[in-house]
């Protein structure tokens, strides 16, 4: 008797690119990943993922109950992705001043324009 196996037809696709110029913040968490008060501490990132809307999505999670804030979807990994994702929850969510904004290395967080929206905000990176 023959058994069904599985073929994943997507090969692998890397969202991180952090073999770039651009600057990179301070590390605030290092590896500390549990926190003690919600609301203190988002940490984002980009995933490929099937939805009805597109590929790629950038997720924006907050660290101390681990639930998802909010998320862009697009077909890209361009840094509007990243940018939406985070003034999606400024909108939403209205996060006070100082929260801890830690995402990886990639180019779409360490851009220009990602950086000032930090800095608009006054979040630590």
């Amino acid at each position: 008797m023959r058994t069904a196996v599985g073929k994943n037809i997507r090969k692998f696709i890397a969202t991180t690119n952090s073999n770039h110029k651009l600057p990179i913040a301070p590390n605030l968490l290092e590896r500390q990943f549990t926190v003690q008060q919600p609301y203190q501490t988002y940490v984002g990132d980009i995933t490929n993922i099937h939805t009805l809307e597109g590929w790629v999505l950038a997720i924006v999670i907050d660290l101390y109950s681990r639930q998802v804030v909010d998320w862009s979807r697009v077909e890209h990994m361009r840094t509007k992705l990243v940018n939406d994702a985070l003034l999606m929850v400024i909108w939403k969510r209205k996060p006070s001043k100082g929260l801890v904004w830690h995402t990886d290395r990639s180019s779409q967080y360490a851009s220009d324009s990602h950086r000032a929206l930090e800095t608009l905000w006054n979040y630590r990176v």
